[in-house]
């Protein structure tokens, strides 16, 4: 059923119930004077059912109003929010059933109560507004929440990875090779591949890729390193093995138009990576780092070094394959971008398992925590780069403690160049909550030469006195502070 059938519904129910509670009528009251069934007029009340002509006219003759009252869209001012919502088509764009809800169901919520779901939405819309918040910033929160929803593992693209590789008869041995992959991309598909293509585009020189669909075309950065185009061919035979339709054409979405095109996307860099990190294989590679005694970053790096992975590729891979595999549910994901230039520190991509953690992103220009060792490695990078001692990966565990909490964290960080952005650096850090289910299957856990800090989540909030790599006073501490002794005078005073 189309959209504007649908918001013809809930609106056309709001207003009977609207009516129907002014003339303080009974569902009894009316059934009997509009000569309709009280189940009838429950369901016209919550958006279900609309009426024909004839029943229109009855049902408007029992409520003391025109027809033409009950079916335009002129509503007053107790309805105006919710006329607003339905006319800004927010409904029909919530993945409300990748979340197990049933529309109707909030469609009852909102004729429950239009006039306080109407002043909540308002609220959420001037907040937004506020913030500066776009439609794609709701999608890419929306999918965040769904991965973590699924512990960021997908059982049916394991499956269609694991066909693939049996279909084309790609071997078990690892590294993938970019040469298979393309060959099949032009052979089986039809691709024409141009492996400078955006070379010629200054203003796309920030995009690794682009799919032009009517002539099959894909552009590539010259810039790529060979993991990077390996990879861009494994997400377009993604898009192809799986049958995505509704998808972005750039290697990032720049701006999502639905949700579904952002979840096809998500989809399309799994079945990527589950190519390249075969589920049997990495999943028996962990189980042996995770029994040693000690920390060895050497042996860390091997296994991105087997499989031919990015840093990125890797944790996502660790992402997928902890929660489900090795019974590591409550761990967080953060990739920072750092720009030597301006010293600026920005979260833009996040994942948190199990429950928000403890550090998480922030957009209201707070400073993170420099005792991060997301931030300490970044910083490290860029000093070395700046004395002309550029280092491909720098890798490093630590402890963290947050501050006046019990909660610790073992967090393993990669810091890298960033590309095809060089004069960028970039982290990526996978911090695991240390409880009983970690210590069982982590054996280098206690190995004393991992560090171990005091942290906490921006120097805006924490009252660590004396702190060396404060970059901010704690204004929300002070501000706190300033507020209790007003709190502790006007007791004292009233009391």
């Amino acid at each position: 059923m189309s959209t504007k059938a649908q918001n013809e519904r809930i609106l056309f129910g709001l207003k009977v119930k609207q009516l129907r509670q002014h003339l303080n009528l009974s569902f009894a009251d009316l059934s009997e004077k509009a000569g309709m069934s009280v189940s009838y007029l429950n369901e016209i009340e919550k958006g279900k059912k609309y009426p024909k002509g004839e029943k229109i006219q009855t049902l408007a003759k029992a409520l003391n109003v025109a027809p033409q009252d009950l079916t335009s869209f002129d509503v007053d001012e107790s309805l105006a929010p919710v006329h607003d919502l339905l006319q800004s088509n927010f409904l029909n764009e919530l993945p409300l059933e990748r979340f197990g809800i049933d529309l109707a169901k909030v469609v009852e919520i909102i004729a429950g109560a239009p006039s306080r779901v109407g002043a909540f939405i308002s609220t959420l819309l001037e907040l937004s507004r506020n913030y500066a918040l776009r439609q794609e910033h709701f999608y890419f929160s929306a999918l965040r929440s769904y991965l973590e929803l699924n512990n960021n593992y997908f059982d049916g693209l394991e499956k269609a990875a694991d066909q693939f590789l049996l279909e084309f008869q790609i071997p078990a041995k690892r590294p993938l090779t970019g040469e298979k992959l393309r060959n099949i991309l032009e052979e089986k598909y039809d691709y024409i591949i141009h492996e400078n293509g955006l070379d010629r585009y200054p203003e796309l020189q920030h995009l690794r890729s682009l799919f032009i669909p009517k002539r099959k075309e894909l552009l590539l950065s010259s810039k790529l390193s060979p993991i990077q185009r390996t990879f861009e061919y494994g997400k377009e035979l993604g898009f192809q093995f799986l049958n995505i339709k509704e998808r972005a054409y750039t290697s990032s979405i720049l701006r999502g138009r639905t949700f579904e095109e952002v979840l096809n996307h998500s989809q399309a860099i799994y079945f990527s990576v589950a190519l390249h990190l075969p589920l049997k294989a990495i999943v028996q590679d962990l189980e042996l780092f995770f029994q040693r005694k000690t920390w060895d970053s050497e042996a860390f790096q091997d296994i991105m070094r087997k499989y031919d992975a990015t840093p990125e590729m890797f944790y996502h891979r660790l992402t997928n394959l902890l929660p489900g595999f090795f019974g590591i549910r409550k761990l967080f994901f953060l990739r920072f971008v750092h720009d030597p230039t301006q010293n600026s520190f920005d979260v833009d991509k996040e994942l948190h398992l199990n429950h928000k953690h403890h550090p998480h992103g922030n957009g209201i220009y707070e400073h993170y925590c420099r005792r991060w060792v997301s931030i300490d490695l970044l910083q490290e990078l860029a000093q070395l780069k700046s004395v002309g001692k550029p280092s491909e990966l720098l890798i490093r565990p630590q402890i963290s403690h947050y501050l006046n909490t019990s909660d610790k964290y073992l967090c393993i960080t990669v810091a890298r160049p960033s590309y095809p952005s060089p004069n960028k650096n970039v982290s990526v850090t996978i911090g695991l909550l240390i409880d009983d289910e970690l210590r069982a299957k982590v054996q280098f856990l206690n190995d004393p030469n991992i560090p171990s800090r005091e942290v906490h989540t921006t120097c805006e909030r924490c009252p660590l006195e004396n702190c060396v790599e404060r970059a901010a006073e704690p204004s929300i501490v002070q501000k706190k502070q300033q507020f209790q002794q007003i709190q502790e005078r006007l007791n004292k005073l009233l009391s």
